[in-house]
C-alpha cells in the first residue's frame, strides 16, 4: 500500500516508518521542517505544517495514498512542568481540530484513503472504579480547566475521524516511554525523578496507563488493513502513581520519592498535575487484542520500565 505518515519524525512515526517500508509499503513521511524531512530515512520526506489547508492537500494530492496514518502533535518541547499543561498542550489541540479537519477534507477530495489518527487513553477516563476503563466509558467529562481544552479536543478528533468514514480509526495511546520521550533516559521527566523533584501527591491513586514508543508503532502496523473505531493502545496494567514512582526510582538508583499533600502538590504541579497523580484512570487493551490480535511487547510497564531504562 501507499501510506502517508503525517509526523513522521515523531516518537511513533521514528518507530514507524521503518516498519512500514520493511513490509513492503511505500512510505511518504512528513516532518514541519527541511531539516526533521531529511531525517527521513526509507521514504519520501515532504514538509507539512497540517494547519495549513491548502499545503495538506497539495500533500495528499502528491502522495496518492491508500491509507493516511496521523502522529501530528507539537509536544516535543514539553518541560514536565504541569503547571503548565494548558501552554504546552495548545498547539497540540489546534493540530487535533483544525490539523485533523484539513486532513480529512483533503482525503475526501483525493480519493477517500483510510485513515489512521493518534487519540490519548493515558489518563482521560473519568476518575473512580475500575483503573482499566474501556473505550465506551469515555473521557471525563469534567476535568480540570487547564485540561479541558485537551480533552474537548479529542472528542472532536474522534468524532471528525469518525464521521468521515466507518472504515477509519483512532487509536487512543498512553503514556509514551522509550526512545526519545520525557520518560526516555536523560528526559526530563525522569531527571526529575531522579533529583527528587517529583513526590508522591495525596494517596498517590492516581493510575494513568504507560505504552512503550515500538508498541504505538507495532499497533499502527496492527490496524492498516483491520479494526474499525476506537481502540485503547496501552500496556496490560494502569500504573497507581504511588506504585509506578517508588518503582521507577529504585530502577533509576535514585532516593525513593518524598510524600507531599494535595495542597502543597498543587503549589507545584497545579491542578492537572494533582489529577494525573490522584485522579486519573487508564484504559484496557483487551478490545484491541481481541479484535486486532495485537500485543504489546512491553505488556507491563515493571518489566517495560527496566528494560527501557537498562540500556
Amino acid at each position: 500500500m501507499r501510506v502517508l505518515v503525517v509526523g513522521a519524525t515523531g516518537v511513533v512515526g521514528r518507530q514507524l516508518v521503518p516498519l512500514l517500508v520493511a513490509d513492503g509499503h511505500t512510505v511518504v513521511g512528513t516532518a514541519t521542517s527541511e531539516a526533521g524531512a531529511a531525517a527521513i530515512i526509507g521514504a519520501e520526506a515532504l514538509v507539512l505544517d497540517v494547519l495549513d489547508a491548502s499545503a495538506t492537500e497539495a500533500v495528499v494530492a502528491s502522495a496518492r495514498p491508500d491509507v493516511v496514518v496521523c502522529q501530528a502533535t507539537a509536544l516535543s518541547s514539553f518541560g514536565g512542568n504541569m503547571r503548565k499543561f494548558e501552554r504546552y498542550f495548545a498547539k497540540t489541540n489546534r493540530l487535533r481540530t483544525e490539523g485533523t479537519a484539513n486532513l480529512l477534507a483533503a482525503v475526501e477530495r483525493n480519493g477517500g484513503a483510510r485513515v489512521i489518527a493518534q487519540s490519548y487513553a493515558a489518563s482521560a477516563y473519568p476518575p473512580g472504579g475500575s483503573y482499566a476503563k474501556d473505550e465506551d466509558e469515555g473521557f471525563d467529562p469534567d476535568p480540570p480547566k487547564a485540561m479541558a481544552d485537551t480533552f474537548a479536543s479529542m472528542r472532536r478528533l474522534e468524532e471528525s475521524v469518525a464521521t468521515a468514514s466507518q472504515d477509519n480509526v483512532c487509536l487512543r495511546y498512553g503514556f509514551f516511554y522509550g526512545p526519545g520521550t520525557t520518560l526516555d533516559v536523560g528526559g526530563v521527566q525522569l531527571e526529575a525523578v531522579r533529583k527528587r523533584q517529583m513526590p508522591v501527591v495525596g494517596d498517590g491513586d492516581g493510575a494513568p496507563s504507560y505504552l512503550h514508543v515500538e508498541d504505538a508503532a507495532g499497533a499502527v502496523m496492527a490496524v492498516l488493513e483491520n479494526g474499525h473505531g476506537v481502540y485503547n493502545i496501552v500496556d496490560d496494567e494502569p500504573a497507581p502513581f504511588r506504585e509506578w514512582l517508588p518503582f521507577v526510582a529504585g530502577v533509576l538508583g535514585a532516593k525513593p520519592p518524598r510524600h507531599v499533600p494535595v495542597w502543597l502538590g498543587r503549589l507545584f504541579a497545579g491542578d492537572a498535575g494533582v489529577y494525573m497523580m490522584t485522579r486519573a484512570r487508564g484504559g484496557s487493551n483487551a478490545k484491541a487484542r481481541r479484535e486486532l490480535g495485537w500485543e504489546p511487547v512491553h505488556p507491563d510497564w515493571r518489566t517495560g520500565f527496566r528494560t527501557a531504562l537498562s540500556g
